[in-house]
């Protein structure tokens, strides 16, 4: 903390919430690497701004493949001879 100070009275000169600015803390001490365990730990803002992303894409490459399984079906509904008599 700045110039000694507790999380506590930090959080009470700026007139916020101590768990907030807990969590601020605890979040740059990962971003600079002090809290990191054997690579299973908590995530970097970087890696969690990355894995946000990521399942964005592939929420987006899901509902593509979705789409073209459902056109893949429809146009091969269409190239199979009519049902009925003969």
């Amino acid at each position: 903390m700045a110039e000694g100070l507790t999380c506590t009275a930090v959080a009470q000169r700026l007139g916020i919430p101590v768990s907030s600015l807990a969590k601020w803390v605890r979040q740059a001490r990962i971003d600079r690497g002090e809290l990191s365990g054997s690579g299973q730990g908590p995530l970097t803002s970087e890696e969690r701004a990355e894995l946000v992303q990521l399942r964005r894409e592939n929420r987006e490459l899901r509902r593509e493949k979705d789409f073209f399984r459902l056109a893949a079906a429809h146009f091969a509904k269409e190239q199979l001879p009519p049902r009925g008599f003969a």
